[in-house]
């Protein structure tokens, strides 16, 4: 029994840094810029238990006020954990749901509702895989450390997405390349306007900003979060107010060793009469309009090393030009 425990809590360890629940809240205040998307779709939250996701929550309750075609969640469970844990039915694979809005159908399912996979239900299992290919949109929070198999599953099978993650994922260069080529871009709240992750009772609970809510929930907020997508908005076509002058100010804004371009702190300091390359911190991205700036390329000089000012890299930096056409 010690042996067991111990395999819990070295598995748990080993999971611990994707064990971010997202809350019912923050998925409210992010899918409503994007509900005349979902009429007549298939929805697939491909990484969530269809008992307790809240994004699986959220489009059930609201099935029929977004005119959804249908609902599938789908949850992956440790076939080696779940000998020990006893999940429902004593089922080896993972599961799930589809859901359809009929009169018969309960809205939250039980563990006798629900379809077991043959396999653990992995998003990246053939079993997932053809409900990946018969659904429209994909909508859920991935396990961070796969983030970026995902995304790559997603964009390999033509899907609109919607997703939640980490902010340091758009400085992975396969990230990075979909937000250049304008095949992604980020949603409309980041950082502090993702208020904060459930997480389970064997993750300690660190930073300031920790807290348990009235139904027991125990959440942090790293306050580095975003939201990935496919889905236009209209955040994403607004344009930065640029206010500020480079000629005339020049010391505040020094140039590169390794390339042309000169180097800003901050998104709201571009200047406006600059019309040469510029350097910008990465939280420019959620400010980005296609229609204002071209995104050059990340990080690098010419000498594809990372951007430096007299010796010194700043954190990691886009360069952009604003178009000549804006």
């Amino acid at each position: 029994m010690r042996k067991n425990g111990n395999k819990l809590l070295q598995q748990a360890k080993k999971n611990k840094n994707d064990e971010f629940y997202t809350q019912l809240k923050d998925i409210e205040n992010e899918l409503q810029y994007y509900t005349d998307y979902f009429k007549e779709k298939v929805i697939y939250c491909n990484t969530d238990n269809p008992m307790t996701s809240n994004f699986y929550k959220y489009f059930a309750t609201n099935f029929n006020k977004l005119g959804l075609k249908k609902l599938i969640a789908s949850c992956y469970v440790d076939n080696e954990l779940n000998l020990f844990n006893q999940f429902p039915n004593n089922k080896s694979g993972g599961f799930y749901y589809e859901y359809t809005g009929a009169p018969n159908e309960p809205i939250i399912p039980r563990s006798k509702d629900v379809i077991y996979f043959k396999d653990n239900g992995d998003f990246r299992s053939p079993e997932s895989i053809d409900i990946l290919k018969k659904s429209d949109i994909v909508v859920t929070n991935p396990p961070f450390s796969l983030f970026r198999e995902h995304i790559a599953q997603i964009m390999n099978y033509g899907k609109e997405f919607l997703v939640i993650g980490n902010i340091n994922a758009i400085t992975y260069k396969e990230i990075f390349k979909l937000i250049k080529d304008s095949k992604a871009w980020m949603g409309v709240n980041m950082g502090r306007g993702i208020s904060g992750f459930i997480v389970p009772n064997h993750y300690e609970l660190y930073g300031t900003e920790t807290s348990i809510d009235s139904s027991g929930n125990r959440i942090i907020s790293p306050n580095n979060a975003l939201w990935l997508t496919n889905l236009d908005h209209s955040y994403r076509h607004k344009s930065i107010p640029l206010t500020e002058y480079y000629y005339g100010n020049e010391d505040k804004y020094p140039t590169y060793d390794n390339y042309d371009a000169i180097n800003v702190n901050k998104t709201k300091d571009i200047p406006q009469d600059y019309t040469g390359v510029v350097g910008v911190p990465i939280t420019f991205l959620h400010k980005f309009n296609p229609n204002q700036f071209d995104i050059i390329q990340f990080r690098k000089g010419n000498d594809n090393k990372d951007l430096s000012i007299n010796g010194k890299n700043p954190y990691f930096r886009v360069l952009i030009k604003q178009k000549a056409t804006y």
